[in-house]
């Protein structure tokens, strides 16, 4: 079955035109003969012919006098200029010489190496670059948006790593100022509520992102992180109620979880993208430094900020303290919210985004495996990882005995300190090992640690540094492995026009897992003992290396590009029928391209 794209192409010199440049197409490439044209829309069929195309609305000048649009031209080769210099723009003349000697070799039977030269011929002079945009007619603020976008990306998500684990320290402190009202239940409901938010954020925001844009849901979701935090520096019970303030918090924190979620596809999928682009080789890594690193660096980042505010302020105002906390998490995604206003979507979107009629039945069709790879993994991850990041805190202070806060805090300090250095051995390891294989790695920590730790957990307790390392190096193994990879195979593994759908759901199913997981923390502790929250992290181990060999892909060192074409035929070999890419009104021309997959 054959593939035909729909090229849009919006030219100043209107039909008649449009008709001449079609005739000159034509002459070049004579298999596109058969293809139709109406208006400014036509149905090619020859990828010569859609090259030439971009080529000639990218120059303007080229675009805005050729032919002056005065004649409906049957016949190129009867009346092209017989001067090069009638034909405006350096691209103009290019494309003259070469339909001149076109008309002598025509009986020659050379007409398509011809065109090939003149494609070459742009091509080695700058005049129609390698992803498609000319960097000659690229604006400066497209050429930087890329790198924008990713250190946007960076300093958004850090603010998601702050929100994750600002409740660490908190229930602690809250714990202390409400010993009989601050139960386990409603630390586990107020810890929960940000999970909560963050599936619903993580769904809808994927979805948002795929069919409205990348920067629409970037924006959006920087907006919702401030009102949550805003709302939770605010929050009062009524009449001092603690109750009521426990269920602001909740609902507070539950707001600030839909923009958290909403990061993760938005952020992740941008990031990527751009990475893509610019550093290619390099993708996997720069995408690892600037998601996974900066959420696992939230962790030390909130306890070094707790650590500061309580020697400031004194634990005789631990109020204070967790108001300044939570205030401190308004300034974050503040911080790039300007940048985000002023991103653009990467070239990867703009040629490849579905807006209408997503066909995600032959989505799931395609990626069901993947999909079962991606969810289950992360639902295994997050289910361990999770918990153990949110109640540390306490299992620390437990194990501490004299519940110092500022004791407690230290410890935990010490605790990311050590697993933090995973994500960077991740980063090293993905191009190297490959991202399949360091996922499998990783999970095999939680085997092991998750092991040594549960079944001698008498012992190691007793000994607070070394409980403390060998916790840290379960939790660096998690960062090294599925903490790194799974964002990025879920951002690797689906074409384009769905990545941010698929990449929500997967880490929306694994916000489920930890949302399971926190509930089940407690009660698990409470009925099978402490040391059965680590022997089940193990048992998570091993099912995820399991999942993570017979599911997930590996995308090592595949060009996203290479993917978005063969789903695009894949969606043309089923019959599928709608609108590819979106209008793009940076070049300098305004020009705007877009294709239809179209059955033939």
């Amino acid at each position: 079955m054959q593939r035909s794209l729909r090229v849009r192409v919006e030219l100043s010199f209107g039909k008649t035109g449009f008709r001449a440049l079609m005739d000159c197409l034509f002459l070049f490439d004579p298999s596109a003969r058969s293809s139709t044209f109406d208006g400014d829309r036509a149905v090619i069929r020859s990828s010569i012919t859609q090259r030439l195309i971009f080529i000639a609305t990218l120059d303007c000048q080229f675009r805005d006098r050729m032919l002056h649009g005065t004649e409906d031209v049957m016949s190129f080769s009867e009346r092209s200029p017989q001067k090069s210099d009638e034909w405006p723009g350096t691209a103009g003349s290019v494309v003259h010489s070469a339909t001149m000697s076109t008309a002598s070799e025509k009986e020659s039977g050379n007409v398509k190496d011809t065109a090939q030269t003149v494609v070459e011929t742009l091509d080695s002079k700058g005049l129609h670059g390698a992803a498609v945009h000319s960097e000659r007619k690229m604006s400066r603020r497209e050429k930087l948006s890329a790198y924008f976008t990713i250190a946007a990306a960076a300093f958004g998500l850090i603010s998601d790593g702050y929100q994750n684990n600002l409740m660490t320290m908190t229930n602690v402190v809250m714990k202390k100022l409400y010993p009989t009202d601050y139960t386990s239940s409603v630390s586990t409901r107020v810890s929960n509520s940000l999970l909560v938010g963050a599936i619903i954020g993580q769904i809808f925001v994927g979805l948002i992102c795929d069919r409205f844009g990348r920067k629409f849901a970037l924006v959006g979701t920087t907006l919702m992180i401030v009102i949550g935090a805003i709302l939770g520096t605010a929050a009062h019970g009524a009449h001092g109620s603690p109750q009521g303030l426990f269920w602001f918090l909740t609902f507070a924190r539950g707001i600030t979880g839909i923009g958290v979620g909403g990061e993760y596809p938005a952020s992740s999928t941008s990031a990527s993208e751009s990475a893509n682009e610019k550093m290619i080789k390099n993708r996997g890594p720069v995408f690892i430094m600037v998601t996974n690193f900066v959420l696992s660096f939230g962790g030390p980042l909130a306890v070094a900020i707790f650590l500061i505010v309580i020697s400031a302020a004194g634990e005789n105002h631990l109020n204070t303290v967790w108001r300044v906390c939570f205030g401190i998490g308004i300034i974050l995604p503040l911080s790039v919210f300007y940048f985000r206003m002023r991103m653009l979507s990467s070239l990867l979107y703009r040629k490849g985004a579905i807006k209408h009629h997503v066909p995600y039945r032959l989505v799931i069709k395609r990626y069901w495996k993947a999909l079962i790879g991606t969810c289950g993994a992360w639902f295994l991850y997050d289910f361990v990882t999770f918990p153990n990041g949110v109640f540390s805190g306490t299992i620390i202070s437990s194990v501490i005995h004299n519940g110092d806060v500022k004791k407690t805090a230290e410890w935990q300090l010490l605790l990311g300190a050590i697993a933090l250095p995973g994500v960077f051995v991740g980063a090293f390891l993905c191009n190297r090992f490959g991202r399949r294989n360091t996922m499998m790695l990783g999970f095999s920590g939680y085997l092991i640690f998750g092991l040594i730790i549960g079944c001698a957990y008498d012992r190691i307790v007793k000994i607070i540094p070394l409980f403390i390392i060998f916790y840290g190096l379960m939790q660096s193994f998690g960062n090294m492995g599925p903490g790194d990879m799974l964002g990025l195979v879920s951002a690797e593994s689906y074409a384009t026009a769905v990545r941010g759908t698929c990449y929500g759901l997967s880490a929306a199913i694994g916000k489920t897992g930890a949302a399971v997981g926190t509930q089940a923390f407690t009660p698990i502790q409470n009925n099978l003992g402490k040391n059965w929250t680590f022997i089940i992290a193990a048992i998570c181990g091993v099912t995820g290396i399991l999942v993570t060999f017979f599911f997930v892909p590996d995308m090592t060192d595949i060009d996203l590009a290479d993917e978005d074409r063969n789903f695009m035929e894949y969606l043309a070999e089923n019959g599928w029928e709608g609108d590819v890419g979106e209008d793009d009104n940076i070049l300098d021309d305004d020009s705007s391209d877009g294709a239809t997959v179209e059955k033939s």
